[in-house]
Formats: C-alpha cells, sequence, structure tokens
C-alpha cells in the first residue's frame, strides 16, 4: 500500500482493535522514535511522554475517559446526533457516535497508554497554537 493509500483509505477502527494483543516496550519506543522526527514549533521539543503498562493505572485512566466520553455524548456536538435530518449522513454519525461509546467503555482495555505532555510554564497567547501542534 502507498502512503497516499494508506492515508485516503484508512477509518477508524476502534471497533476492531484487539485489546488483548500485547503490545511490545520495543515496538512503543519504536513509534516514538519515529514520532519524534516530526517537526516541532520553533524546535522546542517541549513535551515528554507517559507509557502507562501498569494495569490498575490503565483502568484509572479508562475511567477518566469514559466520564469524558459520557459527557461529549451527552452534548448537543455529540457525532451521533449531527446531521439527524439528513439521510445520508446521519447513519455514517450514528456508527461514529457508537464507535465513541465503544471506546469510552473500552478505554480501559487498552494494554499500553502513550501520554503526550507539554511543559509550559508561560504560554503566550500567541505561541498556542504552534506550542499544542506540535504535541498533535
Amino acid at each position: 500500500m502507498t502512503p497516499d493509500e494508506l492515508l485516503t483509505t484508512t477509518r477508524s477502527v476502534r471497533k476492531r482493535l484487539d485489546l488483548t494483543r500485547p503490545v511490545p516496550m520495543d515496538l512503543v519506543r519504536e513509534c516514538l522514535e519515529i514520532a519524534l522526527q516530526a517537526p516541532s514549533g520553533s524546535n522546542r521539543q517541549t513535551w515528554h511522554w507517559i507509557v502507562v503498562t501498569d494495569a490498575g493505572q490503565r483502568a484509572a485512566l479508562g475511567e477518566l475517559y469514559r466520564k469524558a466520553v459520557d459527557s461529549y455524548l451527552e452534548s448537543p456536538g455529540a457525532a451521533g446526533k449531527l446531521f439527524q435530518d439528513d439521510p445520508g449522513r446521519a447513519p455514517v454519525q450514528e456508527r461514529v457516535g457508537d464507535s465513541v461509546a465503544y471506546l469510552g467503555q473500552h478505554m480501559k482495555d487498552v494494554p499500553v497508554h502513550v501520554i503526550p505532555c507539554l511543559r509550559v510554564p508561560k504560554l503566550e497567547a500567541v505561541n498556542q497554537a504552534g506550542t499544542w501542534g506540535s504535541i498533535l
């Protein structure tokens, strides 16, 4: 598959993830090493990463995520509530909403959480986009 094919055909796969499959730490390190090659605003690299593998900590993070997802799903802007009057788009949006809900219930089961963190002691408004964009 070419990069163009990959980027234009890949869709969300929340419900198809194998959450029982272990993720080798070498693979996590390799992914981070590749990700760190991306540019960062002003070449600052003010980020660091927390890798969580402990089941109890993953469960606690999953609970925080579930609460956030529940709040989102109750909001008027939730994916499943968008375009309800459009018969072409409504079913797609409902599937997206179902997928979001599924991940909210199963984030605790994800075998490794890689959490991006930023060190920003004082962040001027003019630098917000570049700084947050760098972590994305």
